[in-house]
């Protein structure tokens, strides 16, 4: 399946995060980086309610070399 990139300002509005998390993440192997753009299937949308109140997804689970460096 190809890829769906964005770039890191998509992905935060996506996410309804900050770009400096959407860089933290790639830089902690959370989710993977082309040349900058990321794979929108990797990241966790935000919803939101009927009220409009917003819900953040979870942050994608760190890979499991870190959980063994830890």
């Amino acid at each position: 399946m190809p890829l769906s990139l964005i770039s890191a300002a998509d992905a935060a509005w996506y996410t309804g995060r900050p770009v400096g998390t959407i860089w933290r993440w790639a830089s902690e192997g959370r989710i993977t980086s082309h040349n900058g753009r990321y794979d929108v299937r990797e990241l966790p949308g935000k919803t939101v309610d009927e009220f409009g109140d917003v819900h953040l997804g979870d942050p994608p689970p760190l890979p499991e070399r870190a959980h063994r460096a830890a």
